[in-house]
């Protein structure tokens, strides 16, 4: 009995099925092995871990830096890590259960929720410290100028947590009415922009120009630029 084309084709491909997953697994392995920066959102908790391709009984081998199980104590269970499905990095137990899985959500970063604790990110390490000093270099107080260099505002970026990857900003007094109005409480970086948000969900973004001043996006006739002060 003759097998129709769609058969074949359906067959041909769930044969592949495997030799395509297992192509992507060992695809994600190389990627993740190397440092890395497990943290909480905010990063007030961090802890290098060091991925390996060696295989253990426990998985991949892996190793954790002295002060994790400190700062982090549900990685004293970890011993291993591994890939599992297409996408998921799993920092697993002796026994081979998770630990903590998790998921890419843009590159270089992935995410991984405990219930009952929250959310963690694993993210490469190079990066997670560059964005460190970046952040360090925005705290302290800022003027907001019009392009005519007249200052508008002044306002302060500071450390303190204000929740969901954010920081509080505080505005100084007798500020434009337009800013007023707006009264940011928080900020963060993202992706390369520093952005203030309002209590009210609103969001204003600034790029650094070409002479290392951040304009308010997208650009105007009258700009509002933040200076370092």
């Amino acid at each position: 009995m003759r097998l129709q084309a769609p058969v074949i084709v359906f067959l041909a491909l769930f044969a592949l099925a495997p030799s395509v997953q297992a192509q992507q697994q060992d695809a994600l392995k190389k990627e993740m092995i190397g440092q890395w920066e497990l943290s909480t959102t905010e990063r007030s908790k961090t802890c290098v871990v060091t991925m390996k391709p060696d295989a253990t009984p426990q998985g991949l081998k892996l190793e954790l830096e002295p002060s994790c199980a400190t700062a982090l104590p549900f990685t004293k269970d970890i011993t291993g890590w591994n890939v599992k499905g297409l996408d998921i990095v799993r920092l697993q137990d002796a026994t081979g259960e998770a630990v903590l899985d998790f998921t890419e959500v843009e590159a270089g970063i992935l995410e991984g929720v405990r219930p009952g604790e929250g959310v963690y990110i694993l993210q490469n390490l190079a990066a997670a410290r560059s964005l460190a000093k970046s952040m360090d270099q925005m705290i302290g107080d800022w003027a907001m100028v019009r392009g005519n260099g007249n200052i508008v505002c002044g306002l302060t970026l500071t450390n303190n947590d204000a929740g969901n990857d954010n920081f509080q900003v505080f505005l100084k007094p007798k500020c434009d009415p337009t800013v007023a109005a707006f009264a940011p409480t928080a900020w963060r970086l993202e992706r390369g922009q520093i952005m203030l948000m309002s209590a009210r969900g609103e969001t204003w973004r600034f790029e650094a120009d070409d002479n290392a001043q951040w304009r308010l996006v997208p650009d105007t006739a009258d700009p509002l630029i933040m200076l370092r002060q």
